[in-house]
């Protein structure tokens, strides 16, 4: 018999316009703030050969994009950087660490969707794998605004779109491509938010399509209407790549033909295999009425360990931050407009 528990975190429901709601944000969870920027320091200087004054510079690269798309990010963002005493040089840095930081670091995740005909209901899911420093950063946050769905969302303190769900029924997933192709246009994590502002489906996908994210990134979009996409996105090219079957499934490598051809990224071999499990694993559930047990079980899996979907950190006594771990896992049950986190490892919340 299987036991599932989830240790989630309390979720902080912010309410009122952009900036009280990063005020909110950054005064409540000023330490995670603070955690979030000692992270993205180390491993900028680590990775990238950034010094922190550098990547502020480039991340400053990106506030026309910012600007055109939407200012309430940008109002949203100095309200959390003044909310936590910092600067907001601070904050867009860390919502534009992808853009910094993904030419030479890997990156981890699975994420799938599952819809009808396969399954009853919508499911979309993913493990997140990352840094372990960033676990003490992470937050769930409900975000209320007004014309707006309300959003469910896990997130690292500091970065005000992630992975997560709103009262739409839209969710989305996020899958990092390892690339150096970056031009200064919106950054990937406000596309991730600008599709958890979105109505339908439809609008999510226009919030990110056309050429319009800073560097390549895979949004795996799903709607309570049984509709699910990847789109995998990027400043030249993005691609559309449908479900098939009622399932669809990515890891963190290009899958469309012609984005392979047009962007250039170093795909580490465990995305290959990672992508075959789930593939496999999704293709063998059969009972059409799923349960969220069920998804974090798959997100579970071990095959390939340590660099499985449950992703365990091999390397714990070196100094570098090269290697990752899973740092949370989701299931978002779209049909019900409800998601549900686990901190850490999924594998260490399920007992056989």
């Amino acid at each position: 018999m299987t036991e599932f528990s989830s240790n989630e975190d309390i979720t902080l429901k912010l309410s009122g316009t952009p900036y009280q709601i990063g005020y909110q944000h950054g005064r409540t969870l000023k330490e995670k703030v603070h955690n979030s920027l000692a992270t993205y320091e180390k491993m900028f200087r680590e990775t990238s050969g950034y010094s922190w004054k550098e990547a502020c510079e480039k991340a400053l690269l990106h506030l026309t994009a910012i600007e055109k798309y939407n200012q309430n990010y940008m109002k949203e963002m100095e309200g959390v950087a003044n909310g936590a005493n910092v600067e907001f040089e601070d904050i867009l840095a860390l919502n534009t660490r992808s853009e910094i930081a993904l030419a030479n670091s890997p990156d981890g995740c699975t994420s799938f969707a599952l819809t009808n005909p396969k399954t009853l209901r919508t499911w979309a899911a993913q493990n997140w794998d990352w840094k372990g420093e960033q676990i003490d950063s992470l937050i769930s946050l409900e975000i209320q605004q007004a014309n707006l769905p309300t959003i469910q969302m896990v997130t690292e303190a500091g970065i005000i779109g992630k992975i997560g769900c709103n009262s739409e029924g839209v969710g989305v997933c996020l899958n990092a491509l390892v690339t150096n192709t970056w031009q200064p246009k919106v950054p990937i994590h406000l596309g991730l938010r600008a599709i958890l502002e979105s109505v339908s489906i439809e609008k999510a996908i226009s919030r990110v399509d056309d050429n319009q994210m800073a560097s390549p990134a895979n949004f795996l979009i799903a709607s309570y209407t049984g509709q699910s996409v990847n789109m995998e996105v990027s400043p030249v090219h993005t691609e559309k790549i449908n479900a098939k079957s009622g399932t669809i499934i990515h890891t963190n490598h290009i899958c469309a033909e012609e984005m392979q051809q047009k962007v250039r990224e170093e795909v580490f071999l465990d995305s290959y295999d990672r992508l075959s499990k789930i593939d496999e694993l999704t293709k063998n559930l059969t009972n059409e009425d799923i349960e969220e047990k069920d998804l974090f079980l798959l997100l579970s899996d071990h095959e390939n360990y340590p660099v499985s979907i449950c992703r365990h950190d091999f390397e714990k006594n070196t100094s570098t931050l090269s290697e990752m771990e899973t740092v949370f896992s989701v299931v978002m049950d779209l049909t019900a407009k409800n998601l549900t986190w686990i901190k850490g490892k999924p594998c260490e919340m399920i007992k056989q």
